[in-house]
């Protein structure tokens, strides 16, 4: 056998592995606790989207978000505004840092 075959042969092994290791977790979390099985259950289908916790939390956001849309988009220009204000506070104190550097310099010369 080449190289190559039984490394083929050692990944489907590993992904077969992780697979009934993602089985295992799920049904674990599911007896620790019931949303768990309704939200975090890998299957086949799971690159779909489906089944992921994700999906799940995205989708209640969405529906959140669409049904109360002017205190959504406070919210999101709160969130712009502080975002640009942390942006201007870090480029001040950079210019100071670097002023303060220069002229630490040229006194020490």
């Amino acid at each position: 056998m080449s190289r190559l075959a039984e490394l083929e042969a050692r990944r489907r092994a590993l992904l077969r592995r992780c697979e009934e290791q993602r089985v295992d977790l799920s049904q674990r979390a599911a007896h620790l606790h019931p949303l768990f099985g309704l939200l975090g259950r890998p299957t086949a289908d799971a690159g779909r989207g489906g089944g992921h916790p994700l999906a799940w939390l995205t989708a209640v956001a969405g529906l959140l978000l669409l049904g109360r849309f002017g205190s959504a988009s406070r919210a999101i220009r709160l969130a712009r505004s502080a975002v640009s204000l942390a942006a201007r506070t870090a480029f001040v104190l950079r210019t100071f840092g670097k002023l303060r550097g220069a002229l630490s310099r040229t006194r020490t010369q």
